[in-house]
């Protein structure tokens, strides 16, 4: 296993949409490995295949916060059924550096996937749960919670990164 290079914005890779998974297979395993040593070695609570350059529908989500046993979840080709209730909960992501800020998401959520056995299963999620789940589905559709911020925000750390970078998004 090795640990993958997690893209960061502006990086374009991060608006590209996911494709569905189709094939379930130890490749996929060894691959969703890595994932998961990637998102423990960042540290992170969520990945996306998206966030390390691969285009499939792949999560990797474990919201244990170093609790002793790990909660690592796979969700393959997720997709939000159904959606209840708001909440504000502050958010960070691996692929947008130095910055958080409180995002408003739905308080549950209903959710159908694959596990990496290929079984359809369906969950319900609640509070941080459904955020991270939110999250990290997002990336599946090239959309980063930095969208979610308001305009104002979203500028001065797009400004930020300029500086800091001399890359805005959409350059090469």
């Amino acid at each position: 296993m090795s640990i993958r290079t997690i893209l960061t914005y502006p990086d374009p890779l991060l608006r590209r949409k996911a494709h569905p998974v189709i094939t379930f297979d130890a490749v996929l395993q060894a691959f969703v490995d890595e994932m998961a040593e990637t998102m423990y070695d960042a540290p992170g609570i969520g990945l996306a295949a998206t966030q390390i350059g691969d285009p499939r529908q792949i999560i990797v989500v474990d919201t244990s916060k170093g609790k002793g046993n790990k909660d690592f979840m796979v969700l393959i080709n997720p997709r939000i059924l159904s959606s209840e209730g708001r909440q504000i909960d502050e958010e960070g992501c691996l692929s947008v550096p130095e910055l958080t800020s409180n995002v408003k998401r739905f308080k549950k959520i209903v959710v159908s996937y694959r596990n990496i056995q290929g079984e359809e299963v369906e969950i319900e999620a609640e509070d941080r749960f459904a955020v991270v789940l939110q999250h990290e589905i997002d990336h599946l559709h090239g959309i980063l919670f930095l969208d979610h911020l308001s305009p104002l925000k979203r500028q001065l750390y797009k400004k930020k990164i300029k500086k800091l970078t001399g890359i805005t998004e959409g350059q090469p």
